[in-house]
């Protein structure tokens, strides 16, 4: 929540609420909480965002005005010396066109900027959702939360036994689709490979790190993390991304290395996501999942219903994902993904107006 504050006014330190700050300065509260391993800071109310939802912007024109206006909240909490080059975050809005009748809508943070979809975040903003109060009369013994996405509407399933929230969390995501498979793309300092490019919620591209002569399980991360950016700076230039609906859609998120098994299998898949500025996700990565269950779906290595495990390269935490339903005229398939998401405190960040560092800095 986002809110002005003080001291006890004693004139000591003792019992003092909050540390020294400028009185016009914010204070900034939030809900800190992970899925699979990686981060979501949430932050309940953004007075800003609710204003302008208020004057009935839509989800993704709040997200281009916050973007714009209020960057400084990103900046602040994200970066450091608050948060860190691996940090995420969730802006919970309720009311107004933005929630257009879910429970809530939340805006997608990462340290380069904002997202059309976040799984890991969608996961973990169920539960939040029900232990906050978000979702009247929640029903027992799993309870649906109904989120207003930039991508659009997703529900999350989460256990539920009337007093707090459980796990596993899953939820049933936009239709996702195999925007295009095959594509040879020349990748400075690697040569030709061949992508696969998917959507689920937000687009992807795929492909085996075998093909960069490297192994997702054993490689440094280092050299995982620069050979999937080279990908995503590559396909950005040489291929053009279409969405149906919106074209504020129609950007590439990031590159989702992988062991190559994508026939179904038993056994777990290895991959790892590099998106935005060379941010590595700890998770599985729930949109990614998502993506990869629409393309083995469309190539027809997995059938409605089967069910898929994911691994992480970076944690090992696992997700699951299934292709639940066809979605209308066009090869798009409704996907389940299943994890598991944790709550790891509480956070109030104070700021002094005289400090030059008081937005953070971004240090690769």
């Amino acid at each position: 929540m986002a809110a002005q504050g003080g001291g006890d006014g004693d004139g000591g330190g003792a019992g003092r609420a909050l540390p020294p700050h400028s009185p016009s300065g914010a204070v900034l509260q939030t809900v800190e909480m992970h899925t699979g391993g990686e981060p979501l800071r949430i932050i309940p109310r953004l007075e800003a965002a609710e204003r302008a939802a208020a004057a009935g912007l839509s989800l993704l024109s709040l997200r281009r005005e916050v973007a714009a206006r209020h960057d400084h909240v990103r900046r602040a909490l994200l970066h450091e010396p608050r948060g860190h080059a691996g940090m995420y975050g969730a802006v919970v809005v309720r009311g107004g066109a933005a929630a257009d009748g879910a429970h809530l809508a939340a805006l997608f943070l990462h340290c380069a900027g904002y997202s059309a979809m976040c799984g890991h975040a969608v996961m973990a903003l169920g539960r939040f959702a029900l232990d906050y109060g978000l979702v009247p009369a929640p029903a027992r013994p799993e309870a649906a939360v109904r989120l207003r996405c930039p991508c659009g509407p997703v529900t999350a399933f989460v256990p539920w036994d009337g007093r707090r929230s459980g796990n596993p969390v899953r939820f049933h995501s936009v239709p996702a689709f195999a925007a295009a498979t095959d594509v040879a793309i020349d990748v400075p300092g690697h040569g030709k490979v061949v992508v696969d490019i998917g959507y689920g919620g937000t687009f992807y591209a795929f492909l085996s790190a075998e093909q960069l002569g490297l192994d997702v399980c054993s490689s440094k991360t280092r050299d995982l993390v620069s050979a999937a950016s080279a990908v995503t700076e590559a396909v950005k230039k040489q291929f053009k991304l279409h969405h149906p609906e919106s074209e504020d859609l129609a950007f590439l998120y990031g590159t989702i290395l992988t062991d190559g098994k994508d026939a179904f299998s038993e056994e777990p898949t290895t991959n790892i996501c590099v998106f935005a500025d060379e941010q590595v996700d700890r998770s599985p990565t729930g949109s990614g999942v998502t993506a990869r269950i629409a393309l083995q779906h469309h190539k027809g290595l997995i059938q409605l219903e089967q069910t898929r495990t994911f691994r992480s390269s970076t944690t090992g935490s696992l997700f699951t994902g299934k292709a639940e339903a066809k979605f209308g005229n066009y090869n798009a398939v409704i996907v389940e993904v299943s994890g598991e998401a944790f709550y790891t405190g509480t956070a109030t960040f104070t700021v002094e107006e005289e400090d030059p560092l008081k937005h953070g800095f971004f240090l690769k």
